[in-house]
């Protein structure tokens, strides 16, 4: 009996072998029962701890980040992906495309496991420090929003100068952490056959760091002379404004703490537009009138700032079931105008993907900078005097007013963000090639070359550890970019094919439900069903193109 009973277990472990897809079901079954109620756990005790700034909520966080990142570690399963990977033999284009991405995750996952919990534990008391910091400026502690309205309205030199820097006092506050962090995500790449953090990231998200790098180069030939043409033209306009010389210009005198976003360089007030009204009423009478309902998502979110909640803007999916939340910190002006319609636009592409059709590995967008994409396009809209005038009561004769100036600040906002983003994508590249270089002379360099600021006399400080991106969103911030080009493309098409206005400078899709239809089925709901190019040709008919980001805000 116990022989036959061996031959019958043999037989079984065969037949499953000889039958990879019905193998991977399984695998897949069984990873979706362990990891789900941790990644839950995870994403509720991060929530939890953002808003709070509870320290014990953090530690909650990083422990469930550790147990997953155990279970990616796993060497058992990694090898049997591997080797269905390596048979092709399964076909199913859904299984298949699981099995793509969890061997990239499980991948790396097999570099020690006591060095990613270490990098986890260090990365979770790095936000701890980012979201407790508070710059102090003329003995109070200030917050972020209090820095950029100082930034963004005074004309007191001597006050813009201290309130920058003392929002970069976070520099020298977190920079050994981060440098630290970033020499062990170096030492984890390597390990892997890598050749640092920053090609291995590029890798695992199915993007190539030769054609990525190219793709920049192209960019900074596209935007570079438009962009010096207006920086000229900014620099003779806060010469007056601040009473100084062009070549006394300074940093702290371009309206915001990294110089990422437009300043107010044409005449329209448009905070005055925004001053008293709901932004959350606007955002969500905005998308259900695409067919996008935000109603349950609004609810279920924190939007207003206090003490000791984390100061930035976010958007998360809890459960990858329908639960997703945005973390804002409001105030009535038009850049969280903006901000809301942006994080929002992560939500429901979130929702979307969440269907119920879709696997559970699938419930992703097809890439992080295509939901940077969506966000992005629909963010535009706080400019567009045509959404304006339905959403904020704008009246046809002011509209006529200020239409010229907001497409042109809109597109000054795109190319003072697109020089921006060449800093931040070659500062990490830089950085992951050679941390123990001198990262303050590099990020001074490229800050003058791209933005075309004016280094600091005398600057030595790690004022790239002031953005929080390096350090705990790595090798990330190029997406932006590519969510960017992106935007003006789908928003082509859209115009072209779906409201069919031929518009590209005023459409604003405002009643359109059809608009919301067709990001449903072509953009949103097939998640991670196809490689993000893949899905981009499907939606638009073209696979990733600057054409369109060229024809809307260079031309």
């Amino acid at each position: 009996m116990k022989k036959l009973y061996t031959f019958l277990l043999l037989s079984l472990v065969m037949l499953t072998s000889c039958n990879p897809e019905k193998e991977l079901k399984s695998l897949i079954s069984e990873l979706e029962g362990t990891l789900l109620p941790l990644y839950v756990e995870s994403s509720k005790s991060y929530w939890t701890g953002t808003t709070t700034g509870n320290p014990e909520d953090f530690q909650r966080y990083a422990q469930a980040s550790i147990k997953i990142a155990e279970i990616y570690s796993d060497k058992v399963i990694f090898d049997k992906l591997n080797r269905m990977k390596k048979g092709g033999r399964v076909n199913n284009p859904l299984l298949k495309r699981q099995l793509d991405i969890l061997y990239l995750s499980f991948l790396k996952g097999q570099a020690d496991t006591t060095l990613q919990n270490q990098i986890i534990e260090k990365e979770s008391l790095l936000e701890q420090k980012y979201a407790s910091f508070r710059a102090e400026f003329r003995g109070e502690k200030v917050n972020d929003n209090y820095v950029e309205e100082v930034l963004r309205t005074s004309t007191d030199n001597k006050a813009l100068e201290e309130i920058w820097n003392a929002h970069k006092a976070i520099g020298p506050y977190v920079a050994e952490d981060v440098l630290e962090i970033v020499r062990l995500r170096n030492t984890l790449a390597q390990s892997l056959g890598f050749d640092n953090y920053y090609t291995m990231s590029l890798t695992f998200s199915e993007q190539d760091p030769e054609e990525i790098s190219a793709l920049f180069n192209e960019l900074d030939e596209m935007t570079s002379e438009g962009f010096a043409v207006l920086k000229a033209d900014m620099d003779k306009m806060f010469s007056a404004r601040y009473r100084i010389p062009v070549e006394k210009l300074m940093p702290w005198h371009y309206q915001g703490r990294f110089f990422q976003e437009a300043p107010d360089l044409y005449p329209v007030d448009l905070d005055k537009y925004y001053k008293g009204r709901n932004l959350e009423t606007l955002t969500t009478d905005f998308y259900n009138s695409i067919g996008l309902n935000v109603s349950t998502i609004m609810m279920n979110s924190d939007l207003y700032p206090r003490d000791g909640k984390n100061q930035h803007a976010y958007c998360i999916d809890i459960d990858h079931n329908g639960d997703v939340r945005v973390l804002c910190n409001i105030s009535d002006t038009e850049q969280w105008m903006s901000t809301m319609l942006h994080e929002f636009g992560h939500a429901v592409y979130a929702v979307g993907h969440d269907a119920a059709g879709n696997p559970l590995f699938l419930r992703e967008a097809a890439h992080s900078f295509t939901t940077e994409a969506v966000a992005m396009m629909f963010d535009r809209l706080s400019r567009n005097t045509e959404w304006m005038k339905v959403m904020v009561d704008l009246s046809d004769e002011e509209a006529a007013t200020i239409n010229e100036d907001c497409i042109r600040s809109l597109r000054l906002q795109q190319l003072v963000f697109s020089r921006w983003t060449q800093v931040m994508y070659r500062f990490e590249k830089e950085m992951y090639a050679n941390p123990e270089q001198d990262l303050n002379t590099l990020w001074w360099n490229l800050v003058e070359k791209y933005q075309l600021l004016t280094r600091p006399e005398g600057r030595d400080e790690p004022d790239w550890a002031s953005k929080i991106h390096i350090a705990l969103y790595p090798c990330y911030y190029h997406n932006y970019q590519l969510g960017a080009l992106l935007a003006s493309q789908l928003h082509h098409y859209i115009v072209t094919n779906v409201t069919k206005s031929q518009d590209m400078a005023n459409d604003c899709y405002v009643g359109s439900k059809e608009v919301g239809e067709w990001l449903q089925e072509y953009v949103f709901n097939p998640g991670m069903r196809y490689e993000w190019n893949e899905m981009i040709e499907k939606a638009t008919g073209e696979k990733l193109t600057a054409a369109y980001y060229k024809m809307q805000f260079v031309d």
